[in-house]
């Protein structure tokens, strides 16, 4: 559980963490991250958008986990892009946080003629101390490379939606070569883990689809945000330590890639 990678600028950020999207604001999201800091996760990714921050900062302050040691994640949500108002909706998510400064500030989605701006506002955040890293979310290669012609600090991570069945290979590649950290959102597919495959591969290691689809991440060296609410579930996903999948099944696993997206396509958002 205390693995992690080395971000451009030297910042080690967990390779596995806890996502909160859809848990609702109150008990189940501040819940989930007890559970989550209690089993040992060291990162939890957030959002604006999310409507939960607060929960996030509270159930951080109650777990007794010193603040330096959890990695914390929010993003600017897309309505709110634009350098001034990305400011304001970072002091924003500050406030309901209840923190001094977050671990890991990114882009949401790369809405047009917006997210460059933006970009400059993480910019000036980091150089502020206010944020000891900064990337992106659900960025193509060419928003990259767009973002790359315009900015003073590269991305150090990009946050995408990423599984067995949508690999991303070339955007993989090309964040490696970079060296930009890929960050796989919804990791388990969306709980549709009844893969013939997988199934197989469950049973070959007696463990459960999930750990096998999240051990592929890990192995693949990517960061995973896997979201559940329930205490089980998140204890469960974190039990990928004492296995190792054989490298023949790390290629049968890359070949389920169907390019198959259950989020929207970046190159085509309309919220």
């Amino acid at each position: 559980m205390d693995s992690t990678a080395e971000l451009l600028n030297g910042v080690e950020m967990p390779r596995l963490g806890l996502g909160v999207w859809r848990a609702e604001d109150g008990q189940e999201a501040e819940n989930a991250v007890l559970a989550a800091l209690k089993a040992g996760y060291r990162s939890i990714d957030t959002a604006s958008i999310y409507k939960n921050e607060h929960s996030v900062g509270r159930a951080i302050r109650a777990s007794g986990t010193p603040r330096e040691q959890i990695f914390v994640t929010t993003k600017v949500w897309n309505s709110e892009q634009g350098y001034d108002s990305t400011l304001n909706a970072f002091r924003s998510s500050l406030d309901r946080l209840g923190l001094d400064y977050v671990d890991l500030y990114l882009v949401h989605w790369p809405v047009a003629g917006k997210y460059i701006e933006t970009y400059r506002a993480l910019e000036e955040l980091y150089e502020q101390g206010l944020v000891r890293a900064i990337g992106v979310s659900n960025f193509h290669i060419h928003h990259l490379e767009d973002l790359m012609g315009a900015c003073r600090i590269k991305p150090m991570v990009n946050q995408v939606e990423l599984h067995p069945l949508l690999s991303q290979k070339k955007l993989f590649a090309f964040c490696r070569k970079e060296g930009i950290q890929l960050e796989s959102w919804s990791p388990l597919m969306k709980g549709e883990l009844r893969l013939p495959l997988i199934v197989e591969l469950a049973a070959k290691y007696g463990k459960t689809p999930a750990q096998i689809v999240l051990r592929w991440h890990l192995q693949l060296g990517l960061v995973a945000i896997p979201k559940s609410v329930r205490e089980t579930r998140i204890i469960e996903n974190s039990q990928l330590y004492d296995f190792e999948l054989e490298p023949e099944d790390i290629v049968r696993i890359d070949a389920l890639n169907e390019n198959h997206r259950f989020g929207a396509d970046p190159d085509h958002i309309n919220f």
